[in-house]
């Protein structure tokens, strides 16, 4: 089992701070930036999320990002999504990320603190979403890289807001402000830049007085249907995005 001490200083793209009640603050970056996505934090995140759920004196986990942006900027360096090998290692990792978010067995909470443009899926699986105004959503990278938007963003929008909103989402690379979000059932709050992880942890401060297995098992059953969806759909979905990828690469070598 994890204990604090031996992983708090364990990932270089995770700021990790827990108070004396349980609550875990995971603030995501890059250099103490906002986060710059890339393969290096996608295999970063798969043991990320699992090392918090093994540590059982968690109480409520708060993710949230850096800077002006929770996810905005992607760097191809660490990919490779052209090989048949390069994207079982995307494939592998896609899967494991989402159910490890999942298995973390007490309330999270995410804390937008600006755009998310890239791995939306990620606030989806939480169970309350803090917005600033600022905050707004797009999946931008998957049709500008030309590959099949199937890490879980496929599941997870037509889940969220409907499924004709969640595909039209995804097909136009629709951008959602924070007060539509809101409006569909993204967003529960919008919240002033300032004052966003103070409200996240006044409400984590709440659940973190519960019963600890009172709230850990309210988790563990509000998640059940998403633990089903997520597990049917995902490994599919990226298996679709490895076949588009390959025709991305064949059409780059035909040049």
């Amino acid at each position: 089992m994890s204990t604090f001490e031996t992983y708090r200083n364990a990932f270089s793209n995770a700021r990790l701070t827990r108070k004396t009640n349980g609550v875990l603050e995971v603030k995501l970056h890059t250099n103490g930036e906002k986060l710059v996505f890339d393969g290096h934090s996608h295999e970063q995140f798969v043991t990320l999320f699992h090392t918090i759920g093994e540590d059982r004196e968690n109480r409520v986990v708060i993710l949230t990002g850096s800077g002006d942006a929770f996810m905005d900027a992607i760097s191809p360096e660490g990919f490779d999504f052209f090989s048949p090998l390069g994207f079982d290692k995307i494939l592998r990792e896609g899967r494991k990320v989402l159910s490890n978010i999942l298995d973390i067995e007490v309330p999270m909470i995410t804390a937008l603190n600006g755009p998310v443009l890239l791995h939306s899926e990620y606030a989806l699986l939480t169970d309350i979403v803090l917005a600033t105004p600022e905050t707004v959503f797009q999946d931008k990278p998957h049709f500008e890289f030309g590959i099949v938007p199937g890490d879980g963003v496929h599941i997870l929008w037509p889940e969220v807001i409907g499924s004709i909103r969640g595909r039209y989402f995804l097909l136009t690379r629709q951008v959602l402000d924070a007060e539509t979000a809101k409006d569909w059932g993204v967003v529960n709050e919008i919240v002033p830049a300032d004052h966003l992880l103070a409200r996240a942890h006044e409400i984590a401060d709440g659940i973190a007085a519960l019963p600890p297995l009172t709230s850990r098992y309210t988790r563990i059953a509000l998640t059940q249907r998403l633990k089903r969806l997520i597990e049917e759909g995902t490994g599919y979905g990226l298996a679709l995005e490895g076949i588009s990828a390959a025709q991305v690469a064949q059409s780059m070598t035909q040049k």
